[in-house]
């Protein structure tokens, strides 16, 4: 079933050539890919057809809707939307975002931007937070980072750093990996990173260990994900969802012009935003005003 938003006026689709798939789903998910939709309609300077999706549904009806319409490049949205998009006409060009892995096999063809942040940008600003960082630890799953890590070495290459990436497949042996490097880290050093990883970076009982030994010994660990931030974390980087949009409707657009070729499979997000906590900061000796980095989000709240 794709109904509701999905009557955007036909004349505004023949204009752009674009179609933006998402989740029909409930909230906090519908106002994200709402203030996306806001930016790809920036981006377009028009409305743009919009098809949610249920939850499981594949439109079988899509193709034909698409072509009547004369639409040639979909934005495909979270992992609901991706699915629907890799069953249309090969004719019609895909571009897709929202989602934060997808098997490398799953991308040939289409340009997949990913949730989790360019490693390139957090490393650039944990530099500017702790200029005296030499090493970043990481623990990931490679069936879900692989891609992610392989960025890393070269992030961390271009910012003098090293990185020792580790791996583990399970839960179990993440926690003995989180258990064996926090004892031998130097904080004048040595910083921890936490991916968006579901294997390594359990809530239960990875944060916990890491947010206590960390906040005893002062070391600093920066996250993929904002809501760590609010634990205790340093800083991590979040999607910026209308830049996001932005980006994404200039990708489709890019790939109805057969004037040079377009890139492929998954890329790390550029559009972020900076979440900081002060408690945190304060704790670490480190002076937020001297990085004079933007930041977009002060937690905990005041």
């Amino acid at each position: 079933m794709y109904a509701g938003l999905a009557v955007a006026a036909e004349d505004d689709t023949s204009r752009s050539g674009l179609a933006v798939v998402y989740p029909d789903i409930g909230e906090p998910y519908r106002s994200v890919f709402a203030s996306i939709i806001e930016g790809i309609e920036d981006r377009t300077r028009g409305k743009v057809a919009n098809f949610p999706i249920a939850m499981g549904a594949t439109p079988p009806a899509l193709s034909d809707e698409l072509k009547h319409r004369n639409v040639r490049a979909v934005i495909a949205l979270g992992r609901s939307g991706l699915k629907v998009a890799s069953t249309l006409d090969r004719q019609i060009n895909v571009v897709a975002g929202g989602v934060l892995s997808v098997p490398e096999s799953e991308t040939q063809g289409m340009l997949v931007q990913s949730l989790a942040p360019d490693p390139a940008l957090l490393f650039a600003r944990l530099k500017s937070f702790m200029p005296a960082a030499k090493r970043v630890v990481v623990v990931y799953d490679p069936r879900q980072n692989d891609w992610l890590i392989r960025l890393a070495r070269e992030a961390a290459k271009a910012q003098g750093l090293e990185l020792l990436a580790l791996e583990a497949d399970d839960l179990k042996t993440a926690v003995r990996r989180y258990q064996d490097v926090l004892g031998t880290l130097n904080p004048k050093r040595d910083v921890l990173w936490l991916p968006q990883d579901s294997t390594t970076v359990d809530e239960a009982a990875v944060l916990p260990l890491v947010l206590r030994e960390s906040w005893n010994q002062g070391l600093v660990v920066f996250s993929s994900n904002v809501m760590h931030v609010r634990r205790g974390v340093l800083f991590a980087l979040y999607p910026d969802n209308a830049e996001i949009g932005r980006y994404l409707a200039g990708a489709a657009l890019a790939s109805l012009s057969a004037s040079s070729p377009q890139p492929r499979g998954i890329q790390a997000l550029k559009q972020v935003l900076t979440a900081v906590n002060t408690r945190t900061a304060e704790h670490l000796g480190i002076d937020l005003r001297a990085s004079q980095q933007r930041i977009h989000l002060v937690l905990p709240e005041q």
